[in-house]
């Protein structure tokens, strides 16, 4: 998702956030509104907002109908009802309204699990991402570090049963569900090895899930970003310059399946190939409200790229690919793109509940908004089933052979 971030680091919408002029407007009608003691704030902040390009909605509505509602709900309903879930449930409603799939009403827990998607936090676990191969939920890839490491668990150990209960007919989700828990308890894996069985007791962890990894194999460095967060402009920039000091040949960009995050972050990424360039622009109501360029340190400008792309490939993660692909510095690899061209902007409602609003629209540098359309690579390759089940990667393979490698 593409959001953007203030200073309550809401720049979390898989990134959104809030833009200098935002700030400044804060500064200003919070300073106006001293001298005035509080008086008409509403009235005043409509009346300065416009001043600063800002829309401020000062107007209601009436919710005397559903003040009626809650009133025969309440006097009628045989049961026990609970106020918090109902007044969350009416906001729930009010803002399903708009009709935008991405503008959303985050009850306390929606908005925790908000922020943890964005940051990689799961709570307790082992450290271990899990799928489905040949039915069956599998290790898919070990996190460096963690206690699946530690306890020698491996990837493409296949889980037969957690904590004594098979998994057969298991999805991922429940598998991983089952796997996760309280830091400091442990959990007993079941996984089948080859032919071989083997059991561990795992004690569960913070872990840690950083959105980069890296790695150089002869001449080749891949850079994989899961998610833009607010530590991926740093550590991304941190692999790049080892790849430099390796002398790298290429480099692959994996973004597939990453979800989105910070724009800014995204900004971050694509400014390690491009340099003074516009990597996105936003627009609110066809008018541009904002535009990101990339920062004067290219460290991998004029390096051979691959970037691979799939279906998942969504919304910072396509802000990235279109800029690099609009530019020429980078062949995209893989499968048609998510499509999502909008920036959402993150609020606090109180009670731990949060707003994810739709604000604007973004653009390619060549003025493209790629909502519901994605982005097609200039390769397509597509990733079956049956290569997955195998451990077969013929996006991966294509890379290397557009890089000669």
């Amino acid at each position: 998702m593409a959001e953007k971030q203030h200073s309550m680091a809401v720049d979390k919408s898989k990134a959104t956030g809030i833009s200098r002029n935002v700030y400044f407007l804060t500064i200003a009608v919070t300073v106006v509104i001293g001298f005035v003691a509080g008086t008409r704030s509403g009235e005043l902040l409509g009346a300065i907002a416009p001043i600063f390009g800002f829309k401020i909605e000062t107007g209601t509505l009436d919710l005397s109908s559903v003040q009626r509602t809650y009133q025969q709900l309440a006097s009628n309903y045989d049961g026990k009802l609970n106020k918090q879930a109902l007044i969350d449930g009416a906001s729930k409603g009010l803002v399903e309204a708009a009709g935008d799939r991405y503008t959303v009403f985050m009850d306390a827990k929606e908005a925790g699990e908000f922020d943890d998607d964005l940051s990689g936090t799961i709570g307790g676990g082992i450290g271990a991402e899990i799928g489905i191969r040949r039915d069956k939920p599998t290790i898919v890839r070990i996190l460096a570090g963690n206690p699946a490491e530690k306890a020698g668990l491996m990837a493409g150990d296949v889980i037969v049963a957690v904590n004594d209960q098979p998994t057969s007919g298991w999805t991922a989700d429940k598998t991983a569900t089952a796997v996760r828990g309280d830091v400091d308890t442990t959990v007993k894996i079941k996984v089948e090895r080859g032919t071989q069985q083997k059991e561990y007791t795992v004690t569960r962890a913070t872990v840690d899930n950083p959105s980069v990894e890296s790695k150089v194999v002869g001449g080749l460095g891949t850079l994989t970003i899961t998610r833009f967060d607010d530590q991926t402009g740093t550590l991304a920039k941190t692999a790049a310059e080892d790849f430099k000091r390796q002398n790298v040949k290429a480099v692959v960009l994996d973004l597939r399946d990453n979800g989105g995050g910070y724009i800014t972050a995204a900004q971050d990424v694509a400014g390690l190939w491009l340099k003074d360039k516009l990597v996105v622009s936003e627009r609110t109501n066809g008018k541009t409200t904002d535009q990101l360029t990339s920062g004067d340190d290219p460290v991998l400008a004029g390096i051979p790229t691959v970037v691979l792309v799939n279906g998942n490939t969504a919304s910072a993660s396509e802000i990235v690919s279109g800029a690099l692909k609009d530019y020429g510095v980078a062949t995209l690899i893989g499968e048609k793109t998510f499509g999502k061209g909008t920036v959402q902007k993150v609020l606090d409602l109180g009670a731990g509940t949060k707003l994810k609003v739709t604000v604007a629209r973004w653009y390619t540098p060549k003025g493209k908004n790629i909502d519901k359309a994605g982005i097609t690579p200039n390769q397509m390759v597509k990733l079956s089933a049956d290569d997955v089940n195998n451990s077969r990667d013929p996006q991966m393979d294509a890379a290397k052979k557009q890089l000669g490698l």
